[in-house]
C-alpha cells in the first residue's frame, strides 16, 4: 500500500467562530520525536475517517499519551497527542472524553460550540476539566452509564468501581471468587462491556484468588463474567481483553492468540473471526467495522503464548498500531503502524461526528493561557 505522511501540526491554533464574541485560542501539543517514532498508515485512511464522519482516540501507557486521529481539510491524516502518565482506558463521544491514568480519572470537555473551529480546521478541542485522584489502582477500561456516571475496572483491587467524592474509589462489584479487596491484582480483571448503558460483562485472565495469581494462568485461564448473575460466560481463553456488546453479540479479544471473536451463547465457546499480528487490547465498532489496537509482545508477561507460534507460522512480525477490520469481508480495510520507541498501545474509542480534533495535556505550556468561559 502507498504511504502518506501525517499533516504537520502548526505552532499555534487560533479559534474562528460564528455568532459569538468570545474568542478562544489554543496550540496543539508537542508531536512525538520523528527520529524515535515512525508512523505509517494505509492509503485512504484519512478519507475513510472523513467518509464515516468519525475520529479515533487511543492510548499508550508506555509513552503516557492520549492520541487523537482525524482527517484534515487538506485530505491528510491529522494526528494529535497529549501527555498523561500511564494513559489507559478511554471512552468518549463528540463532546466528552474520559481517560484513566496512573493516579487519576480525567474528564476532558470539548470547549468549541457548534459552528466554531480552532485555527479554521479543528472542530473539537478537548480540554481536561476535572481530574479525580484515585491513587495507583491500575485503572483499565471505563464505561459511561445511562445516567452519566462513570464506572471503571480497578485491576489492582480486582473490582468494578465508580468515583467517590471523598475516597480513592467506591467498589460496586467484584467476582465471586475474589474473597476480599486487596492491592494484589489477583485475577487481572481488565475489560468492561456496557449493555444499554449499564456494566454487564467483564474479562479476567483467570479466577485466581491469590496475589499475582494470573501470571501462571495466561495460556488458558481467561474468563468472561456476567456481572448481574456472576455466571462464567466463557472460559479457557488466553488473556482476554475488551469484551464488547455489539449488534446482538458478545465480542472479545482473545489477546494471547491474537484473535477477535465472539462468544456463542449456546455452548459458550469462543468463535474466532480474525487474526491480528499483535497482542490485542482495546476494541471499538462503527458500522460494519471493528477497530482494535495491537502491541508488540512485552518481554516476559506476554511472551510464550499461542500468538508467538501464529506469528512464526505466518512469517510475520508483531505490530504496534491500529487495525480497522471489515466484518463483512474479514479483511483489514485500513491500518496505522508505529515503529521505534513506541511498542504498546492500550484502549481505543470511536468519536462519532468528529472530523479533526485536538487535545491539550494538563502540563502543556499552552493550557496555562487557554481560558474559556460560558
Amino acid at each position: 500500500m502507498a504511504k502518506e505522511k501525517p499533516a504537520e501540526a502548526g505552532k499555534s491554533v487560533k479559534a474562528s467562530q460564528k455568532n459569538t464574541t468570545n474568542p478562544t485560542q489554543a496550540a496543539p501539543p508537542t508531536q512525538p520525536d520523528a527520529a524515535k517514532i515512525d508512523i505509517d498508515f494505509s492509503h485512504g485512511l484519512a478519507a475513510f475517517l472523513a467518509a464515516n464522519d468519525i475520529s479515533l482516540g487511543f492510548t499508550s501507557y508506555q509513552t503516557g499519551r492520549l492520541y487523537l486521529i482525524g482527517s484534515g481539510p487538506d485530505g491528510k491524516l491529522a494526528l494529535h497527542e497529549a501527555q498523561y502518565p500511564q494513559a489507559m482506558g478511554v471512552a468518549g463521544d463528540s463532546e466528552r472524553i474520559y481517560l484513566g491514568t496512573l493516579t487519576q480519572v480525567v474528564r476532558l470537555e470539548n470547549v468549541l460550540a457548534a459552528g466554531q473551529t480552532a485555527n479554521n480546521v479543528h472542530d473539537k478541542v478537548y480540554v481536561p476539566r476535572n481530574m479525580q485522584t484515585t491513587g495507583n489502582i491500575d485503572i483499565h477500561e471505563l464505561g459511561i452509564r445511562k445516567n452519566g456516571r462513570l464506572v471503571y475496572i480497578n485491576t489492582r483491587y480486582s473490582c468494578l468501581c465508580e468515583p467517590d467524592i471523598k475516597h480513592s474509589f467506591k467498589p460496586i462489584w467484584k467476582p465471586d471468587f475474589i474473597s476480599k479487596l486487596a492491592p494484589e491484582d489477583r485475577c487481572h480483571l481488565n475489560g468492561l462491556a456496557m449493555v444499554d448503558g449499564e456494566p454487564k460483562y467483564v474479562s479476567a485472565v483467570c479466577c485466581s484468588d491469590v496475589v499475582d495469581g494470573w501470571r501462571d494462568r495466561r495460556h488458558d485461564g481467561g474468563v468472561i463474567i456476567d456481572i448481574d448473575s456472576n455466571e462464567i460466560m466463557a472460559e479457557g481463553l488466553s488473556m482476554p481483553h475488551s469484551p464488547r456488546w455489539y449488534d446482538g453479540k458478545l465480542w472479545v479479544l482473545n489477546s494471547g492468540s491474537g484473535e477477535l471473536g465472539w462468544i456463542d451463547p449456546e455452548d459458550k465457546n469462543f468463535q474466532s473471526v480474525a487474526f491480528f499480528p499483535g497482542f490485542l487490547r482495546g476494541l471499538a465498532f462503527h458500522g460494519n467495522f471493528a477497530v482494535t489496537t495491537l502491541s508488540k509482545p512485552r518481554h516476559g508477561r506476554f511472551e510464550g503464548l499461542a500468538l508467538d507460534d501464529k506469528l512464526e507460522e505466518k512469517d510475520a512480525d508483531a505490530w504496534c498500531g491500529v487495525h480497522i477490520l471489515n466484518l463483512e469481508t474479514g479483511n483489514v480495510a485500513h491500518w496505522l503502524r508505529f515503529d521505534g520507541a513506541i511498542t504498546e498501545l492500550f484502549d481505543i474509542c470511536v468519536l462519532p461526528g468528529v472530523r479533526n480534533p485536538i487535545t491539550l495535556g494538563p502540563n502543556s505550556a499552552e493550557i496555562r493561557d487557554f481560558i474559556t468561559f460560558e
